[in-house]
């Protein structure tokens, strides 16, 4: 098995598929022996950026301290996963710059697709004015520039996903799978 630490940096709107594509990849790289780590923006906004709350300069907080875990375990030979909205094509930028092996993946959906996948409701209550700075309602989402990979989840199957990004891997030579 052959194979470098890099980072897969999945971005997009609430709703677009990231979590469950970046799931199904990590999965797949598990069950071949990878080394894998996964950072939900949920997950790290709850625990290593507590206290943060939506702000531009809070998302952008977040979005670096992600970024700089990522870094140090993808040095370290660690397959890093990164799931989150991570809205501004500058501060992703900026991450792409710090970390080495850098695969920027645009989970792409429109946003009247995310609010009709919205199990939590969230886009109803950003729309209610209960949620204040929602991505693609009160606060804009910046689709990436040139992203290695596009999933666009509106015209493909979760399965075609994963399947584009591990092609992509392989072809790109961060993988060797046999």
């Amino acid at each position: 098995m052959n194979y470098s630490g890099f980072t897969l940096w999945f971005t997009g709107l609430s709703g677009a598929g990231k979590t469950t594509i970046s799931q199904g990849v990590a999965s797949h790289l598990k069950t071949r022996g990878f080394p894998v780590e996964i950072l939900d923006g949920d997950v790290v906004r709850t625990h290593l950026s507590q206290g943060l709350g939506f702000s531009k300069e809070d998302r952008d907080i977040n979005v670096r301290r992600i970024g700089f875990v990522a870094s140090l375990l993808s040095r370290h030979q660690v397959i890093v996963i990164v799931s989150a909205i991570s809205p501004y094509q500058k501060t992703r930028e900026e991450v792409r710059e710090m970390t080495k092996n850098f695969v920027e993946v645009y989970v792409k959906a429109s946003l009247d697709t995310c609010e009709k996948r919205d199990v939590k409701g969230l886009y109803a209550k950003a729309r209610n004015g209960e949620i204040k700075q929602f991505t693609g309602i009160d606060d804009p989402y910046e689709e990436p520039v040139n992203p290695e990979i596009i999933c666009n989840t509106e015209d493909e199957t979760v399965d075609k996903s994963i399947t584009k990004v591990m092609s992509y891997l392989k072809q790109m030579g961060y993988l060797s799978i046999s």
